[in-house]
């Protein structure tokens, strides 16, 4: 039997500080995303997924990656067959869209992963609600300290993916009850289908990637002052960062180059402007911003 294909996409950018994903609004429904059934009429999956992207919201994608194949049995909220769904991530700066889209902040789906300020209170409440989910059961608490950084663990950002599929076990997110199971205490914003798991991942995606690919610089303009350069690395990790310790590590990686222009005054004294050094893909195979580990 041939299966049913989706190609869905994960949409990210920053703005503001924030980094934001772009949702479609469903009647009646939770916000999902850009999606549609595979196109029978286009010579690749890309370019597929480009055409409903650009009918459901009218945005026109630059960069473009494979995420997923995502074909976990009920994926679809109950459907008696298997739904299969290829994800895509895709990186752009926020513009304007049609009605019926809109912009949505990643934190407000995943409050307990933004730690710039500090924890956040529902990164406290997740972690009682697992203890008390978990009790005596060794497996479960390994996992939660692992996921969630307790008991002397180390916090991994790029874990985010196992911390929602903890939480989506443990019934603290609305999916979970969608599902069948018991919803708990509904933390973040829920979303149509899995689609949040895929956001998940591909959150899990983007901050891996810091670390090895300069993706950070598809959600520049072609120039940048290194202070907004930081501001979205700590958008997407979630983790703020020591100032000299970052520009340190991008100077001395030879990621970016002044331009010897000077962004416009806003009363202080004008940031220098920079762009991404493209010759850096050629001298060393992983060039990336660094994990927040090293930025402290």
């Amino acid at each position: 039997m041939i299966q049913p294909v989706d190609l869905a996409a994960v949409i990210l950018a920053v703005t503001d500080d924030e980094p934001r994903l772009l949702v479609v609004d469903r009647p009646g429904g939770a916000p999902a995303l850009p999606s549609g059934p595979l196109p029978t009429d286009t010579p690749t999956l890309e370019l597929g997924l480009r055409g409903w992207v650009r009918e459901q919201t009218g945005l026109e994608l630059g960069y473009v990656e494979q995420l997923y194949t995502f074909g976990d049995l009920r994926r679809d909220r109950g459907a008696a067959s298997r739904h299969l769904a290829i994800a895509y991530l895709a990186l752009v700066r926020e513009a304007a869209i049609t009605d019926g889209a809109r912009w949505l902040d990643v934190y407000d789906l995943f409050p307990w992963e933004d730690r710039r300020d500090g924890e956040p209170d529902s990164l406290v409440r997740a972690r009682e609600g697992l203890r008390h989910w978990a009790g005596d059961d060794p497996d479960r608490l390994h996992r939660i300290r692992v996921a969630f950084g307790l008991d002397g663990a180390p916090w991994d950002g790029v874990r985010c993916l196992d911390r929602y599929e903890l939480l989506y076990e443990a019934g603290l997110v609305d999916e979970r009850g969608t599902d069948g199971g018991e919803a708990g205490d509904s933390l973040g914003e829920a979303m149509g289908v899995d689609h949040r798991r895929i956001a998940a991942t591909a959150l899990s995606r983007m901050r891996g990637k810091l670390s090895y690919r300069p993706v950070v610089f598809e959600l520049l303009p072609e120039e940048f002052s290194l202070r907004a350069l930081q501001t979205v690395a700590e958008a997407l990790a979630g983790e703020g960062l020591h100032t000299q310790n970052f520009r340190r590590l991008v100077e001395s990686g030879g990621l970016v180059e002044p331009t010897g222009r000077q962004a416009a005054s806003t009363g202080g004294r004008p940031a220098s402007l920079h762009r991404f050094r493209a010759e850096v893909l050629l001298e060393r195979p992983r060039p990336g911003v660094g994990r927040p580990s090293a930025w402290g």
